[in-house]
């Protein structure tokens, strides 16, 4: 359903991304997994039209979509839940989640949509109103995950989304995500908490320094030793 064959990424005099190449299959979670400064962020970044490649492809159902405009893979299905939540803090709850279905023009659809995304996350429900800068960690994690579901994804790009969170509000990010997944969204997930990415995903990419230095199944990789003792504290 989505590939990136051969990235290359600069900035300026630092190659960011060296030949990164990976693969989502239709109803799969794929995780990458790396240190910070590895280079997943920008992988997202770049496959989501956000950065310019200097050279290398991305794809969607076999259609190259390496020179189109953010707003065209978005009209394709590709969103992307953004590091750091990036919520509109002087915006209402339901004034973000509406941004989310700008492109939207179903007014009824975007209305189930809407309940959809209140259904699976009640507290944003309650705070609808209250602006999105007084939420708390979580709840504007959600918020960010809501938004993204209004534009109908297909293919979800996450971004670090339990970063900065309580244990608590981790496990409960990740049982969402897999509910996502398990209403028919393919996703591919960067997450320093690599223990919990990998219980989640089916496959798995390791980064380190712009490069993919290893792949497999999920389950395999979290029993390889190298993993284990860098990434899972083994």
């Amino acid at each position: 359903m989505f590939e990136i064959r051969d990235l290359n990424v600069h900035f300026g005099g630092i190659h960011a991304l060296q030949g990164v190449s990976l693969y989502v299959n239709e109803g799969e979670i794929v995780t990458l997994i790396g240190a910070n400064g590895a280079g997943k962020s920008t992988t997202l970044r770049t496959a989501s039209g956000l950065k310019k490649p200097t050279s290398g492809q991305v794809f969607v159902d076999g259609q190259e979509i390496t020179n189109l405009p953010t707003s065209t893979r978005v009209k394709m299905g590709l969103c992307q839940v953004p590091e750091g939540r990036r919520v509109f803090p002087r915006m209402t709850v339901s004034e973000n989640l509406d941004l989310g279905a700008f492109q939207q023009r179903d007014r009824a659809g975007q209305a189930n949509d809407l309940a959809g995304v209140f259904q699976r996350f009640p507290v944003l429900a309650h705070r609808r109103k209250q602006l999105a800068g007084t939420l708390s960690g979580g709840e504007q994690q959600m918020l960010a995950i809501g938004r993204a579901m209004m534009a109908r994804p297909r293919f979800l790009l996450m971004d670090e989304p339990s970063m900065g969170l309580s244990p608590l509000l981790v496990q409960e990010i990740f049982d969402i995500i897999l509910s996502i997944n398990a209403a028919g969204t393919t996703i591919l997930l960067v997450e320093q908490n690599a223990n919990k990415a990998l219980q989640v995903a089916h496959r798995a990419y390791v980064m380190e320094t712009g490069r993919i230095v290893m792949s497999g199944s999920a389950a395999e990789l979290s029993k390889t030793e190298d993993i284990r003792r860098v990434y899972l504290g083994g």
